[in-house]
């Protein structure tokens, strides 16, 4: 392949990328909590692009506590233990209201709906559900990652005397294993910026505190939704 076709090939991996109003969305994010990070509370030029790039991304996220909602009502993958199926579904239902009242904190915020004391209540009822979801996201991953663990013993005992990281079967667990970990690590930095936008333990947990983290977990969505094809390119 020529450095001509790898560029075009690469150019349109970004673009298929750039494309996800999810992506955008994080990406948006990302420089959300780097401005939160930079400006600590003081006002400033970096407050004032968290605050327009924070009402910028509800935009992104108009309707789309249809997805949680579809998650709730869809049946769960057979063998999932009872306890991981009701966190699950609690996470689907927390995020799902969490999206929903998030619409009605931008029409507040955009001057559309007047009553500023209800658009605030609104806003922190919403900051609540994101934080439960975020909690349930973590005993989830934590239940899976358990799972996992012991199914990869398991094979690998059958595998003794063998490279297990030609097995196809246990290499696909161990990507799985590594991306639930990755999950696990957002969910439990973004519990850490849901307390700090609810300002729950405010001597702690500075608004620079919260950029940061909100940061870091920013950069992991955006890797989370890299092209299929651009980690193969990568890992080969």
């Amino acid at each position: 392949m020529s450095t001509l076709d790898a560029t075009r090939a690469e150019l349109a991996l970004l673009v298929l990328y750039l494309n996800k109003a999810e992506a955008r969305d994080k990406i948006c994010r990302a420089i959300q909590y780097g401005s939160k990070f930079l400006s600590n509370g003081e006002p400033g030029t970096a407050q004032n692009v968290d605050k327009q790039t924070s009402l910028a991304r509800k935009v992104f996220r108009l309707f789309k506590f249809v997805n949680d909602l579809h998650g709730l009502i869809s049946p769960t993958p057979q063998g999932t233990p009872l306890p991981l199926i009701l966190l699950g579904k609690s996470k689907n239902a927390l995020l799902s209201t969490f999206l929903f009242l998030d619409q009605f904190v931008w029409l507040g915020r955009s001057g559309i709906y007047q009553n500023k004391e209800r658009t605030e209540l609104i806003g922190r009822i919403s900051l609540y559900c994101w934080l439960g979801s975020s909690a349930c996201t973590t005993l989830v991953e934590l239940g899976e990652l358990g799972r996992l663990s012991g199914s990869m013993k398991k094979l690998e005992k059958q595998l003794k005397g063998s490279n297990k990281y030609e097995n196809e079967q246990y290499r696909a667990k161990l990507k799985a294993s590594n991306e639930r970990t990755l999950a696990l690590i957002k969910a439990g930095m973004d519990i850490v910026v849901a307390v700090g936008l609810l300002q729950l333990a405010p001597k702690k947990v500075t608004p620079r505190v919260t950029g940061a983290f909100g940061f870091v977990t920013s950069l992991i969505s955006c890797y989370q939704l890299l092209p299929a094809a651009a980690a193969k390119s990568k890992s080969s």
